[in-house]
């Protein structure tokens, strides 16, 4: 099926590794062009090299994406190198095993910052852009945990709820325009996030005192489907819902997450 991607542009944060690794991949297997944002410029070259491999221009932005300067400076960006912008993809986040009665303050606000406010104003810097230009898609990658509350880091839930709930605010503002904002919401991913060591897995081994094998055993069993979802999984769906082929997809909140949500939205 044709996607309607090839010469496109887009935008893709959280880019050096795991889901959005993934998707930059994606991409540049439709023929879009893209630009790498994460933290890390080696890793963000790596990335840019697989892309290019694929015969996509790859071009990389190693930037905290919580700098309140982050909106403006990566649609700057993108403008001086591809003179265009068609797509946005925020993914760039984080979680670590914390019990409710051990979060602090500090705690809460990093992850309100990544992942509310940096997605809020990439997408205030970018989204009037594209609907100057009558076409453009924004997804945003959340949680299954922002439909469920997850105990293994509140502060993580609540604030994917709120990315879900700004997706939705910004999806209404601008669908009239062209611009088609939806959200995804992964369930547990065989990534690095989950799999490294030190990782998820890892760290709910420790706070549950069983084995990593156990932890992975019974996370997988208690989805639907049996297992972890994969980032390429993952990944496939962003590259629809910032296809021609999602026309008529706008403000969604995507499950991608292995049925484990037990409910219909």
């Amino acid at each position: 099926m044709e996607l309607g991607l090839r010469d496109r542009v887009c935008v893709v944060t959280g880019a050096s590794r795991g889901i959005g690794k993934a998707a930059a991949v994606a991409f540049a297997r439709e023929g879009a062009a893209v630009l790498l944002v994460a933290r890390s410029e080696g890793s963000l070259e790596e990335v840019a090299r697989a892309c290019r491999e694929r015969g996509a221009r790859a071009e990389t932005a190693a930037m905290d994406v919580t700098d309140p300067t982050a909106g403006d400076r990566v649609l700057d960006l993108c403008l001086e190198r591809f003179d265009r912008i068609d797509a946005l993809v925020n993914n760039a986040g984080t979680s670590a095993v914390t019990p409710l009665s051990q979060l602090t303050d500090a705690d809460w606000q990093q992850q309100w910052e990544l992942h509310v406010m940096a997605p809020m104003r990439l997408m205030r810097a970018i989204a009037p852009v594209l609907a100057q230009r009558g076409w453009g898609r924004i997804v945003n990658v959340c949680s299954s945990s922002g439909k469920r509350p997850s105990k293994r880091n509140v502060a993580y839930s609540v604030t994917k709820a709120a990315e879900l709930s700004l997706s939705r605010a910004f999806a209404d503002e601008y669908a009239g325009t062209g611009v088609l904002v939806n959200a995804l919401t992964p369930g547990p991913v065989g990534s690095e996030l989950w799999l490294a060591p030190g990782g998820l897995a890892d760290q709910t081994a420790e706070i549950e005192r069983r084995t990593r094998e156990e932890v992975l055993e019974a996370t997988a069993a208690g989805l639907p489907v049996g297992r972890l979802g994969t980032e390429e999984e993952i990944a496939g769906v962003i590259v629809f819902l910032c296809s021609d082929v999602a026309s008529y997809v706008a403000g969604a909140a995507w499950s991608v997450d292995g049925g484990v949500v037990p409910v219909i939205i």
